[in-house]
């Protein structure tokens, strides 16, 4: 006989409530509330860095039909099927979750993995509404409220925290090591697949800390990668960047936060948007074609083109919002993306984004 799931209510900042019961693990918890619009890539999304500090919640409204995989690491390190070493998502709220799963390379249900890891999920909440909500006001901080038990914890806003400290390894890592070329992969909350993507490319990856000044290291390239929360918070980071742009040539490229951490380094300002990109059909468009690319996206802030340096130019744009989806060198071979080309979930159309890379090396 299974137990009775108990109620949960999620509470955002103005007031409003939604009822609902919970399928993973009984704490109260609190986040930034954003809505994700994806069809499926869950275990992936529970699992990118990027997600820390936040309330996920699926607009899909049928989750968990087809279980977690198992959690594996490779000789390399990296794990199989995961975007990193555990959940970062503060919870995840979706409409209708299934207990029943079936899928080939599932090994246990969605709420189990979310008990095993301490995570709230909740079930039974009118996630379009909640996204209207959303949608309207923008995102906002919110807390699970469980029967029995509240939440004490006062609220941080989202944006007071560097979340990319909370996130970012703290010792160097090198994967593939003596393989070819060498890229420094500054991990402001990297995704494995990014991490998978460059050394199927062939070239050894050499990950530091976010702050970490790479700028006396033996190395080829500079990778920089996607992370949570506001890049204001990491001027360390863009003071390495720009240190790094003034001694050297040497190709850069950014994803997500990196393409705002890049645009920082070269005079630009940053915004949040109203309610963020999450989703993977966000088509942009490479800037002086009629390429169109559908993405996979994860992010809260953006870049202002407009304050963009006079040897800066955007690269992609954003064909629903019109705003910046990459950047590039008008000169030196160093070009950013807001979406992921890594995609995992979602689509790869724009994994050419490392060949272009490697090319540059």
């Amino acid at each position: 006989m299974q137990n009775r799931m108990k109620d949960v209510t999620l509470v955002l900042e103005d007031g409003t409530r939604f009822e609902g019961q919970s399928f993973g693990y009984d704490a109260p918890v609190s986040g930034e509330v954003v809505f994700n619009t994806a069809m499926m890539g869950y275990p992936e999304s529970l699992t990118d860095p990027s997600y820390a500090g936040q309330m996920m919640v699926l607009t899909y409204p049928l989750v968990g039909n087809y279980g977690v995989p198992r959690f594996s690491i490779e000789e390399n390190g990296l794990p199989t099927f995961m975007e990193s070493d555990k959940i970062y998502a503060s919870a995840i709220i979706v409409s209708d979750y299934s207990e029943e799963y079936s899928h080939w390379n599932a090994c246990e249900s969605l709420g189990d993995w979310l008990k095993r890891e301490k995570v709230p999920g909740v079930t039974g909440i009118d996630t379009r509404q909640l996204t209207k909500v959303l949608r309207e006001h923008g995102v906002m901080m919110g807390r699970l409220e469980f029967e029995g038990s509240v939440c004490n914890d006062d609220i941080t806003a989202y944006e007071t925290i560097n979340w990319v400290d909370r996130v970012s390894c703290k010792d160097m890592i090198k994967y593939n090591e003596g393989a070819g070329k060498k890229v420094v992969l500054v991990d402001c909350g990297v995704k494995a697949n990014i991490i998978r993507c460059l050394i199927k490319r062939g070239v050894e990856v050499i990950r530091v800390p976010w702050n970490y000044d790479y700028t006396d290291l033996d190395f080829d390239g500079l990778f920089l990668a996607n992370g949570p929360g506001d890049p204001d918070m990491c001027e360390d980071a863009v003071s390495i960047i720009r240190k790094q742009m003034s001694q050297s040539r040497k190709p850069i490229c950014g994803i997500c936060m990196g393409n705002q951490l890049l645009a920082k380094a070269g005079g630009a300002t940053i915004y949040k948007l109203k309610y963020g990109h999450r989703s993977h059909n966000q088509p942009v468009r490479e800037v002086g074609t009629n390429r169109c690319y559908v993405t996979s996206q994860n992010h809260g802030y953006a870049v202002d083109a407009s304050t963009l340096g006079r040897e800066w130019r955007e690269l992609f744009v954003n064909m629903n919002d019109g705003s910046n989806e990459g950047i590039r060198h008008q000169t030196n071979p160093w070009f950013s993306s807001q979406f992921h080309p890594e995609a995992c979930s979602g689509p790869v159309d724009t994994e050419f984004m490392f060949d272009r890379f490697i090319e540059a090396l």
